[in-house]
């Protein structure tokens, strides 16, 4: 016959067996006297547990005993809670604890790509390419700024009032920024831009329909052959997922340099050097740009060098890099078009250097790129390469382009999804011939495909 004390037992035990298994499962917004009993309950772990100390032992046995801890304290409590809420307040409470608080649901949520945090009120999440509220939120600024110090500190950046905006990184690889008062006049605001553990890979995207076979087999030539490729688009366009799915193309013996702002490209060849920018230190001193890295890249003797995105003074390096045998390098650029791109590769090898003349600067864009491609995040969410266009050269002081393949929208569906046509121009480009000498051969019908999706 059981005892009093042991039916409790058995009550704690298979509290804690729902506990875990409802932890992975979406939490609804806590009531007003839940979310107070939750900060009291932090408070008081807090004050019993020495977390310095337990961070030297196993994550899963340091929850385990966390978590044992807070039922005791929610038993000292008198609450007239359901079991669920007992069990959402624990989880939460290990959220703050051992994670990133209330984003830790979102974070756990693979159909989620960006998380927007529009200070601590309100909370906007992205699935499938469009935006959608949720019911996250957090207790105050102060609460959403020890989570961004949080986020920052891991990676040895800081964030304060003489430093407020931060590019950073969480573990797993994803884009965080950050940007608080005064700069931020209503309250902190955070992005997240998730980054996807499963790695699309070129296949992947053709099965989406992001473009073709065809195109993708093109590009995959102009990889192999060693061209310099532009991938341009605006924020949220898939240009990273494109120069990281075109990068499988490079062969696993070449030497590869990888710089970036805040590293989160996924090359998965063995010999990868992934060099990262640097801010500066509390005095100001110290910070280390991407022109700087491009610039010692060049004497770490790589085969190809991979920037993560142009935005700067680096772009006459870059220029100059893949003009002086460092073909096959790869890099992003923010703009609308092909032609954008060019502009903006003006101006940004202008900021380098003042004094060299335009049409110097085109003859530079014009002999060092030679394919731009062009990504787009349409109305529907969906994400397209619209363009693959060759440069062809200058006429007068006008650089010349031609597309090879084109994305034309035609409409939307009753669903409200976009309606199209991929297409190809006809066009043979130029730089075939460095496909016959790197022994490519393309199937005679690429040139002609269409695809209606």
């Amino acid at each position: 016959m059981l005892t009093h004390a042991d039916t409790k037992a058995s009550a704690e035990v298979t509290w804690e067996q729902r506990l875990l298994r409802n932890a992975a499962r979406p939490k609804s917004a806590l009531k007003p006297e839940c979310q107070e009993l939750k900060f009291t309950l932090h408070r008081k772990l807090l004050e019993k547990i020495n977390l310095e100390a337990l961070a030297t032992i196993e994550n899963q046995r340091v929850r385990g005993e966390v978590r044992q801890a807070l039922i005791t304290l929610m038993e000292g409590e008198p609450t007239l809670l359901s079991s669920l809420e007992k069990q959402q307040i624990v989880e939460e409470v290990l959220d703050e604890v051992f994670g990133l608080g209330p984003l830790e649901a979102l974070l756990q949520d693979t159909t989620i790509s960006d998380i927007l945090v529009n200070t601590h009120r309100a909370v906007f999440v992205e699935r499938r390419g469009l935006l959608e509220p949720t019911n996250v939120s957090f207790r105050d600024d102060n609460h959403l700024l020890h989570i961004i110090d949080k986020i920052v500190s891991q990676v040895g950046r800081r964030i304060d009032e003489s430093t407020p905006m931060v590019d950073a990184r969480l573990s797993d690889g994803s884009r965080v920024n950050a940007i608080i008062p005064p700069l931020a006049v209503d309250g902190p605001l955070l992005s997240i831009r998730r980054f996807s553990v499963d790695k699309l890979m070129p296949r992947d995207l053709v099965e989406r329909k992001a473009m073709t076979p065809g195109m993708m087999d093109l590009l995959e030539a102009a990889v192999k052959a060693r061209l310099n490729i532009i991938i341009a688009g605006g924020t949220g366009a898939g240009k990273t997922t494109l120069l990281n799915a075109l990068s499988a193309f490079i062969a696993p013996r070449e030497r590869i340099v990888t710089i970036e702002d805040a590293a989160e490209l996924q090359l998965k060849q063995p010999h990868v050097c992934r060099l990262e920018t640097r801010p500066a230190n509390l005095e100001g001193q110290g910070a280390v740009r991407q022109r700087e890295l491009l610039v010692n890249s060049l004497r770490m003797r790589p085969d190809r060098v991979v920037v993560g995105e142009v935005r700067g003074a680096e772009a006459l390096d870059m220029l100059q890099a893949m003009n002086t045998g460092h073909d096959g390098s790869l890099t992003t650029v923010h703009a609308n078009s092909p032609r954008d791109a060019i502009s903006r590769l003006e101006v940004m090898v202008s900021l380098a250097n003042a004094n060299m003349q335009l049409s110097a600067i085109r003859q530079q864009i014009a002999s060092a790129v030679h394919l731009f491609v062009q990504a787009a995040r349409l109305s529907d969410g969906s994400r397209r390469v619209v363009n693959v266009t060759e440069v062809t050269g200058m006429e007068g002081e006008v650089i010349t382009l031609q597309d090879i393949f084109v994305f034309e929208k035609r409409g939307l569906s009753p669903e409200g999804r976009v309606i199209g046509r991929f297409a190809a121009t006809g066009i043979r480009p130029r730089f075939y011939e460095k496909f016959l000498a790197a022994g490519i051969q393309l199937r005679p019908d690429l040139f002609d495909e269409q695809l209606e999706i």
